[in-house]
């Protein structure tokens, strides 16, 4: 007969061998065997965690977040639990019910594999708790909370989620702090051009290169905003500026081909075009204007061929729910 220590030892290897399974890809695997152990009684330590990450692997967030709250029942000082839940709720759409799990776990676990300081400050954003967010952020990354650096690191993030005018304030706080703050103007400049307000963003842009002239972004960014106010000559020489600082980026490639298009020149534009096809195939964009100076150059086999690619990697990438584990 085996002891109750030997009994409990295997069981925690078992869920070790469980939780390696997941790592591996072999959820559904490991589910199978973990769903036989949670009907037993009484259930097993762990069983609901790893059960809980198994569900939530597998996108099953509704059965995660049932998991997760019967292992808090079962230990409420499990952190690993509590974290996962709070990323669960948070991808359920539930961020008010998610901060107060991140807030009390907020620090890293053996099992930690995304900052719970991130996924809390976007919990925070989109509760409209933007200080909160800006001190998460800071936290995430080292910086004291009130500092120039904080600022603009949430002014990035409120960018990044389409909160241009909290991110345009954080940006100008974090000038005022520091006002020789390297990259500073350039977020000043990308919310302003976020936000169509063109003028002022080339006018940070250009006040960011002044500092900062070697930094191939600033001038791609700066053809951008010339191209999209219609001075195509500044934005064609913007751009060529960028390729040679950047010489491995798309992007600039890209624009010039937009920009040389808009300036009747097809043959140029698919040179460049081209070049940054085969530097990246997948982006719909460089095919969908591979497609349009095809067809100004007569090539209308070429043409339709780009433009058919450009449909289907574009239906590939609809919007969809960004993985975080």
């Amino acid at each position: 007969m085996s002891a109750p220590g030997a009994a409990s030892g295997d069981a925690s290897l078992n869920l070790v061998q469980l939780r390696a399974m997941i790592d591996r890809g072999r959820t559904e695997d490991a589910l199978k065997k973990l769903d036989v152990l949670a009907a037993e009684k009484p259930v097993q330590a762990g069983v609901y965690r790893v059960r809980g990450l198994a569900l939530y692997s597998l996108n099953d967030f509704t059965d995660a977040d049932v998991a997760l709250t019967s292992a808090l029942k079962q230990d409420p000082h499990d952190e690993e639990s509590a974290q996962l839940r709070g990323l669960t709720l948070f991808r359920m759409g539930r961020p008010a019910d998610a901060i107060p799990l991140l807030e009390s776990t907020s620090s890293w676990t053996t099992q930690t594999k995304i900052d719970p300081n991130y996924v809390l400050a976007l919990c925070y954003i989109d509760t409209n708790q933007y200080d909160k967010a800006r001190a998460a952020f800071a936290t995430q990354y080292g910086f004291a909370a009130d500092s120039a650096a904080a600022y603009l690191l949430a002014a990035r993030m409120l960018l990044r989620r389409d909160g241009l005018p909290v991110a345009q304030q954080f940006a100008a706080r974090a000038l005022e702090l520091d006002p020789q703050l390297p990259l500073a103007h350039l977020l000043l400049g990308e919310v302003a051009l976020a936000g169509e307000h063109l003028d002022t963003a080339i006018a940070e842009f250009e006040k960011e290169r002044s500092r900062n002239p070697l930094d191939g972004s600033i001038y791609d960014r700066l053809g951008d905003a010339y191209s999209r106010s219609g001075d195509y000559t500044k934005a064609q020489q913007s751009l060529q500026r960028a390729l040679l600082l950047e010489p491995n980026s798309t992007g600039p490639y890209i624009l010039l081909g937009k920009v040389l298009l808009k300036r009747q020149d097809p043959a140029s534009a698919l040179m460049y075009l081209e070049r940054a096809e085969k530097m990246d195939s997948s982006n719909y964009i460089t095919h969908s204007l591979l497609g349009q100076a095809y067809r100004s150059l007569g090539r209308t086999g070429d043409a339709s061929r780009e433009t058919e690619i450009s449909h289907k990697i574009q239906a590939a990438n609809e919007p969809k729910l960004e993985t975080l584990h």
